[in-house]
């Protein structure tokens, strides 16, 4: 699996830390519990009331236009999306963590994808238990850190509906869901579906950054 993954990674290395955009689903017309979400030619419903989860990872420290930070941007908006949908929420932790320093961490992002590294990580969730499943991470180089793709390969995604969201300053999503989408091998991933809030609205505009979680949330038909 991974040397698939390796080739999807590389085509992405132009990009870093990416800006703002959001979609949403199609609500159902009859108001019933499930939404449609029309992804390529397929169909696929997400039911309301199904077992959810927000799994992130964000990065402390000093991070590009917002100064050094104590709670991470993706942090700050994986909380938002619980709070719309009374999620559970998990934080993939490495087990070394990424540099303090803002030009050190792009650098040691940089060097890992080039390897095609799997940091290891110090905890872990069944993901197995859950039905839906948010995805947040920082859009570095182009890609989800690499620390995410070993909490992916830990894990049996068949049936999983994956919902990507990533914050950035000025990439947007950048194809990264298509990058998860490989990596999540059978699960349903909503591929220009997710959700991408640039980091300084996360920090500095909170308000903003909610009305764009909870519209949407609403337009996945996953509200509360």
């Amino acid at each position: 699996m991974k040397n698939g993954i390796t080739k999807s990674l590389l085509f992405g290395l132009c990009s870093v830390f990416g800006l703002t955009s959001c979609s949403a689903a199609t609500n159902d017309s009859k108001g019933t519990n499930k939404t449609t979400i029309e992804m390529n030619t397929d169909k696929s419903t997400i039911d309301r009331d199904s077992k959810k989860i927000v799994v992130f990872f964000s990065h402390t420290g000093e991070n590009y236009n917002v100064g050094v930070i104590e709670k991470g941007n993706t942090h700050i908006v994986a909380d938002m999306i619980a709070d719309a949908t009374g999620a559970e929420t998990f934080e993939i932790v490495p087990e070394k963590a990424y540099p303090f320093n803002y030009n050190e961490c792009i650098d040691l992002a940089k060097k890992e994808l080039q390897a095609d590294a799997r940091p290891a990580i110090k905890n872990d969730v069944n993901i197995e238990d859950y039905d839906v499943i948010f995805l947040g991470y920082p859009n570095w180089w182009g890609n989800p850190p690499m620390c995410v793709y070993s909490f992916i390969e830990k894990h049996n995604w068949a049936g999983k509906t994956v919902i990507p969201f990533i914050t950035h300053e000025g990439s947007g999503m950048g194809g990264t869901d298509r990058k998860i989408a490989a990596a999540c091998e059978g699960a349903n991933t909503l591929v220009g579906k997710g959700l991408a809030i640039q980091g300084k609205v996360a920090q500095e505009r909170q308000e903003n950054a909610r009305q764009n979680v909870n519209r949407w949330i609403n337009g996945l038909g996953l509200k509360k």
